[in-house]
């Protein structure tokens, strides 16, 4: 009986870990995304304190030479005057409630940090058995492609939102104070609202884009790294072997997820200047190659490094494709780019 307490216990325990971590990690986003916000807010208050500087700067010199400028120019310089001083306050405002709300998180997560201590003090691992073992890859996989999810959406579409609104406060405040100005404002604003519906339809085509459905593998590529050129500034070449044909929906899935995380990672650490795709489809495996001119890098250190931390990229990659009885070769060295190679057996629909 005595047992069957402690082990509730250790249970409930656990569980509170759990959902510990799970708040840490939200807080963690969180504060994350504050930090982008203020860095950008600082940045404009800075911009509009010196342009509010300038501008009353030159209000001085009108009123000490008041009857020298026409009344229309005396007019403009005071309207512009106000606002800018509109605009620096907003500004302000915005970047106290956000250090305000910095630092009410930074608080909340030092106490669940400090929690998370003691109870891995407390609780002893325990060996996961190894019939579970697979499952516990799946659920892993699934949490670390949700948060990268969720650092996309608050650099993404989340920060556009927030531009968004700030715009719209400033058209708010400028109907009463300068109409003309104001429409202005709302030019702009709609400017920023189509990049941000653009922005939005490339991430949800990221996400899962449904041409992958309809029109399948091949002409979603060209797309993909139509869009990945564009965006990267990186010359990247598709390169299709073999007739085009229709293979089974999860390994379309499966290809289409590899290329787009190795080009990313292609972009983000490789410094490369060129890219090129293949996808061989003549055989009965199919086989994808992604090689560029990079700088490169110590493979096993770096897969060494991936498990350590397990994180998504080639380590991911290697495990999907063995779990669909292919296999990935990488090959790369300091200075010579790298080239990675997966083949997967070409089933069809």
């Amino acid at each position: 009986m005595e047992e069957q307490r402690e082990m509730t216990s250790l249970q409930r325990l656990r569980s509170l870990v759990e959902e510990t971590k799970s708040a840490y990690d939200q807080i963690e986003r969180e504060l994350q995304e504050i930090a982008l916000q203020l860095k950008q807010t600082s940045s404009e208050v800075e911009r509009l304190a010196q342009r509010n500087a300038q501008i009353a700067s030159q209000v001085r010199q009108i009123e000490i030479n008041l009857e020298s400028y026409p009344r229309q120019d005396i007019k403009k310089a005071y309207t512009a005057a106000q606002d800018s001083q509109m605009r620096l306050f907003i500004m302000r405002s915005q970047m106290e409630r956000l250090q305000s709300k910095e630092e009410a998180l930074q608080a909340q997560a030092e106490q669940l940090r400090r929690f998370l201590e003691v109870a891995e003090e407390v609780e002893e691992p325990s060996p996961i058995p190894s019939d579970e073992s697979t499952i516990v890859q799946v659920i892993e996989a699934q949490e670390n492609e949700r948060r990268r999810l969720a650092r996309q959406m608050h650099d993404g579409p989340a920060q556009s939102l927030t531009n968004l609104i700030l715009q719209a406060e400033i058209c708010e405040r400028l109907f009463d104070l300068d109409p003309q100005q104001a429409r202005v404002e709302l030019e702009n604003l709609k400017q920023a609202v189509n990049a941000a519906f653009q922005n939005t339809r490339r991430f949800i085509f990221g996400l899962r884009p449904m041409m992958l459905d309809d029109l399948g593998l091949v002409p979603t590529l060209k797309r993909h790294i139509q869009d990945f050129q564009e965006k990267s500034g990186l010359s990247t070449d598709l390169h299709i072997m073999g007739e085009e044909r229709r293979l089974a929906p999860h390994l379309e899935v499966t290809i289409f997820r590899v290329i787009q995380e190795l080009l990313n990672n292609v972009d983000q650490h490789a410094h490369a200047a060129h890219v090129d795709v293949t996808l061989d489809l003549e055989g009965e495996m199919v086989a994808v190659t992604v090689e560029d001119d990079g700088r490169g890098f110590d493979v096993k250190e770096i897969l060494a490094a991936a498990r350590e931390r397990k994180g998504m990229g080639l380590i991911t990659i290697q495990e999907r494709t063995e779990m669909l009885g292919g296999k990935v070769e990488i090959e790369s060295s300091l200075g010579r780019g790298t080239k990675v190679r997966l083949e997967l057996p070409g089933v069809v629909p």
